[in-house]
C-alpha cells in the first residue's frame, strides 16, 4: 500500500500520478512550511537586508526566464537584460500616467514577450554561437536606442511613481518590504507555471528540439514555432523582473540593464544549474550574497596585510571572484548548486535508510 507520507518505492499506476508536482505530503508541507518561513523572515531584518532579498527575487525571475530559453530549449541568449529593460522601460513611460502596477507588471512582460518574439526569428536558421551573437547584436543595439532616445532620456533617470493597492501605499519606511511581497507573490506564479511547463506537451518539445531538432521535427514537432515560443516566454519572465526593479529602485537608467547585468544572469542561471527550478533560486542567492559579503572580505584581506596602495580591494575582487566562481563551477560541478541539493534531498526522502 503506498504511503503518502514517504517514498518507500514506485507505486504509481497512472499518468496523472507520475506527472503530479509532490511526490508525497511531506514535500507538499515542506514548501508551505518554507513559504511561511519567507513571509516573516522580512520582519526580522534590517531595511538593507531586505532590499537585498528584493533583488534576490527579482533576479530569480528573470533566471527562471533564462532557464525557459537556455536551459530548457537549449538557445544560448545573453541578452536577458535587454528584455528587463524592455519591460522597465515601458513601466516607466506608462506608470506615471496612471497605470496601475499590478497591470504594468503583465504589460511589461507581454511588450517584452514581443521583442523575444522577434529577436527569436534568428533562431529558426542559426544556431549556437551565431545565435548567441544574434542576441548580443539585440542588447547593444538596445542600450544604442535607448541612449539616443529623447523620449527615453536618452538613459538617464526615468523616475518611477509609488505603488499603492487597495488603498495601503508604499512609503519611504515600508517601500522595500512592499515589494519583497510583491515580487515574492509573483516568483511564485511564477515558478508554479514553469514547474507545470515540462508537464505539457509544450515543454516536452522544449526538451526535444534542445536534444535533436530534426529528431523532434521528424516525430511532428515543430522545432521554429518551439523556438520562438522559447524565446517570447523566456522574454515575458524578463519583462516582468525588469517592471518589478524599476518601481524597487524608484527609477529606471540603462546602467542596469547592461550586458554586464546579461552576463551575471547568465552567470547565475550556470551556478544555480541549467534547467532546473530550484537552481534559478540558489544562483542568485548565492552570487547576490557573495556580492554583497566581498566588501567584509577586503577588510580582512587588509588587516592580512595583504593590500595596495590606492587600490580598492573590494572593487577589485569583485569581477577576480566572479569570473573564478564561474570558471570553478564549469569545470567542478557543472550541474550547478542544484546536484547539492538533489543530494540533500535525496538523503532526507531515503532518511533513516542509506538507500
Amino acid at each position: 500500500m503506498r504511503n503518502p507520507w514517504a517514498q518507500t518505492g514506485n507505486y504509481r499506476t497512472s499518468y496523472r500520478q507520475d506527472t503530479s508536482i509532490f511526490a508525497t505530503h511531506r514535500e507538499l508541507v515542506s514548501l508551505l512550511l518554507f513559504l511561511g518561513f519567507l513571509l516573516v523572515l522580512p520582519l526580522f531584518l534590517s531595511r538593507t537586508q531586505v532590499f537585498i532579498l528584493d533583488l534576490i527575487l527579482v533576479y530569480s525571475i528573470a533566471v527562471l526566464g533564462l532557464n525557459i530559453t537556455t536551459g530548457y530549449a537549449g538557445l544560448i541568449n545573453i541578452g536577458q537584460a535587454a528584455f528587463m529593460g524592455v519591460g522597465a522601460y515601458t513601466a516607466a513611460l506608462l506608470a506615471p500616467q496612471g497605470l496601475p502596477f499590478w497591470l504594468a507588471v503583465p504589460l511589461g512582460g507581454l511588450v517584452a514577450a514581443l521583442f523575444g518574439f522577434l529577436v527569436g526569428i534568428p533562431s529558426l536558421r542559426v544556431k549556437h554561437l551565431y545565435l548567441a551573437l544574434a542576441t548580443l547584436a539585440f542588447q547593444v543595439v538596445f542600450e544604442w536606442t535607448v541612449g539616443h532616445m529623447p523620449l527615453l532620456k536618452q538613459g538617464g533617470a526615468m523616475d518611477m511613481p509609488r505603488a499603492s493597492f487597495l488603498g495601503y501605499e508604499a512609503g519611504f519606511r515600508n517601500h522595500f518590504h512592499f515589494w519583497y511581497y510583491v515580487s515574492l507573490v509573483v516568483l511564485v506564479l511564477l515558478a508554479v507555471f514553469f514547474r507545470n511547463l515540462l508537464r505539457t506537451r509544450y515543454g516536452r518539445a522544449l526538451v526535444a528540439v534542445r536534444d535533436n531538432d530534426r529528431a523532434a521535427d521528424a516525430m511532428g514537432m515543430d522545432p521554429g514555432r518551439t523556438k520562438l515560443f522559447a524565446f517570447a516566454l523566456g522574454a515575458f519572465y524578463a519583462g516582468v523582473a525588469g517592471v518589478l526593479y524599476a518601481y524597487l529602485s524608484r527609477a529606471v537608467v540603462i546602467e542596469d540593464y547592461t550586458f554586464a547585468v546579461s552576463i551575471k544572469l547568465l552567470a547565475m542561471a550556470i551556478v544555480g544549474g541549467l534547467g532546473t527550478l530550484v537552481g534559478s533560486f540558489l544562483g542568485p542567492v548565492f552570487l547576490e550574497l557573495l556580492d554583497v559579503n566581498m566588501e567584509a572580505l577586503s577588510n580582512l584581506i587588509k588587516a592580512l596585510g595583504f593590500s595596495v596602495a590606492g587600490v580598492d580591494v573590494a572593487s577589485a575582487l569583485r569581477p577576480l571572484a566572479f569570473g573564478l566562481i564561474i570558471v570553478l563551477f564549469l569545470m567542478f560541478e557543472p550541474r550547478g548548486l542544484y546536484n547539492w541539493w538533489r543530494i540533500v534531498r535525496s538523503y532526507f526522502r531515503t532518511w533513516p535508510f542509506k538507500y
